[in-house]
């Protein structure tokens, strides 16, 4: 078996378990953030573990590219798209976290980890080696830079809206408030909305399908993730504002 057959059949399997995945989040709200609870077994503190969990898909991904056979400017674009998201996710976010009690049952990391490993993998090996290397003519192709302006306007929704749940809290802080501003004013969960959009705009700019894969397995575990923080919101705060969705904006 060659590689890249094997690397295709993990593609397959990644794409039948994110279903069955998508399936039973709509039942089980996995336990971290504020869904935290006891019965998982062992933990440690979140922000340990969102860096332990994250950091495969930075580091891994960085060396696919060394190892890889192309190393042109697309290649470079690729590396600083995926890795403006990574390294911010495995080594800036975590250090960001104001309540350093909160916890993470090891479990969550175990599966999270090896799905770090797998993607980036999946998506590192193929754009770098396996795929042949994509040719200087893609960055003027539409859906390079579709893809892009798509990526990078999920990242900024991404980000800002970390940024604003961040500052709901003062210094010592550890309760939960109702965000306000922008995107909250219509959804509940924006920063899960810009990352689905942030990996779509990876999936056509790489026009892949690991790219496809992983945005498939990002819609996958966040919407079921975002309807249990909608649940959640409004359980605790009576006064929710009611015409806000979970995800999307009027609809869902």
């Amino acid at each position: 078996m060659t590689e890249l057959t094997f690397q295709s059949w993990l593609v397959l399997c990644a794409l039948i378990l994110g279903g069955m995945v998508f399936i039973a989040l709509f039942f089980i709200s996995v336990p971290y953030g504020r869904h935290f609870r006891g019965g998982w077994g062992a933990s440690l503190p979140s922000y340990l573990g969102w860096m332990i969990m994250e950091a495969p898909a930075a580091l891994l991904f960085a060396v696919f590219f060394w190892l890889g056979n192309t190393k042109n400017l697309v290649a470079c674009l690729f590396l600083a798209m995926w890795e403006m998201h990574y390294i911010h996710r495995a080594f800036i976010y975590p250090l960001t976290l104001s309540d350093g009690r909160k916890k993470m049952p090891v479990l969550v990391l175990c599966m999270a980890f090896l799905f770090n490993i797998g993607n980036a993998y999946n998506n590192g090996r193929y754009l770098f080696t396996l795929s042949g290397g994509y040719p200087q003519s893609w960055l003027i192709d539409p859906r390079f830079l579709c893809g892009l302006a798509v990526f990078l306007a999920g990242y900024t929704i991404n980000r800002w809206a970390d940024h604003r749940l961040r500052g709901l809290r003062k210094p010592g802080e550890i309760g939960y408030r109702i965000p306000y501003g922008g995107l909250y004013q219509w959804v509940s969960c924006p920063n899960y909305l810009g990352e689905i959009i942030e990996w779509c705009g990876w999936a056509l700019a790489t026009w892949s399908l690991p790219g496809l894969v992983f945005a498939i397995w990002t819609v996958a575990n966040l919407a079921p993730r975002a309807r249990s923080h909608h649940a959640w919101y409004r359980q605790h705060f009576p006064d929710y504002p009611p015409e806000r969705k979970a995800l999307i904006p009027g609809i869902w």
